[in-house]
């Protein structure tokens, strides 16, 4: 037998004990595409807090639901997500605004992640009095890379579905994540605002997969973090030390073509500013959803599958 007949069989053995390995865990859906329906709910809330005489105003967006539509196929997923004036959360906001947009993909083991915040009309509260702000506009972009050390554990089936955990197990993921964003006030009274802010955190976290009766999950997990930000206000420069909490939590069901659930996760971005003041930067999500999917067209998977061999996305 020659050299490269042995290399040949040793890779095809390792090959198939990763495939069934894998399999025991996890099912993928490499030639399905798959479509999510969503009820969320969101918004970017930012609190100053004095550190002497620990008063608080929080800077809060209309609240809003919205609905989100998710296409995954493959290593990419898109997300919109658009709050209507026919629900009723939405009827009282008056010319409130919020739009979001993300998008997610995996390189083997890496997952990167890309998101966009767009919101007009908050309130202002604090302990005395709370007022609305109509013309306070913030803007944010930004991101995660993460590393999934554990290749058993799917982050797929509890945040994109477009795959099924079939045994319990969890991983350890370090993540920097990285954001800038625009504060813009303009007020025909006041003079104009405008202030611009970008962060960076990095940090490990953990995730953990419960399955039951194979068709039901529930999973948890935190990452925290440490970094900067670096604020730009009326002329003026700041950088100051970052510190990082997200959380998530999820439960549903999963089939080989229909899911659902919900998904609940909250980030917080906190940091030290000018005059003894904390920021806190925080984004909550909360979605109930629904999924189907179904077989991709032929020209679709032989061209993905090129794609993959070329740049080694999964």
């Amino acid at each position: 037998m020659g050299l490269r007949t042995i290399l040949f069989c040793c890779v095809l053995c390792i090959t198939q004990y990763g495939i069934a390995q894998h399999s025991v865990y996890k099912e993928a859906f490499p030639d399905k595409i798959t479509f999510r329906l969503a009820l969320q709910t969101t918004s970017n809330n930012f609190t100053l807090r004095d550190k002497i005489t620990r008063n608080k105003t929080e800077f809060i967006p209309n609240d809003k639901s919205y609905l989100g539509l998710s296409v995954l196929f493959r290593f990419l997923e898109i997300d919109f997500g658009y709050a209507p004036n026919f629900l009723s959360e939405n009827k009282d906001n008056g010319d409130s605004k919020l739009i979001t947009f993300n998008i997610r993909t995996f390189f083997g083991q890496y997952m990167q992640t890309l998101d966009i915040y767009k919101q007009k009309g908050f309130f202002i509260r604090t302990q005395d009095l709370t007022l609305p702000i109509d013309d306070l506009k913030t803007f944010k972009i930004g991101g995660t890379s993460s590393y999934i050390f554990n290749p058993d554990f799917s982050f797929r089936a509890i945040g994109f579905q477009n795959e099924w955990q079939k045994e319990s197990v969890g991983s350890f993921i370090p993540s920097i994540s990285y954001y800038y964003t625009k504060f813009k006030l303009e007020d025909p009274i006041i003079e104009n605002q405008l202030e611009h802010s970008f962060k960076l955190a990095v940090g490990p976290g953990y995730y953990y997969n419960w399955v039951f009766d194979e068709n039901y999950l529930v999973s948890a997990g935190a990452t925290g973090g440490l970094g900067f930000n670096l604020s730009k206000s009326q002329g003026e420069t700041s950088l100051t030390g970052l510190a990082q909490l997200i959380f998530r939590l999820t439960g549903g069901y999963n089939s080989e073509t229909f899911f659902s659930g919900v998904n609940i996760n909250t980030q917080l971005l906190t940091h030290t500013s000018a005059d003894n003041l904390i920021l806190d930067d925080s984004i909550s999500f909360l979605e109930f959803y629904v999924g189907y999917r179904f077989e991709a067209p032929k020209k679709w998977v032989n061209k993905a599958d090129e794609i993959s061999r070329k740049f080694g996305i999964d």
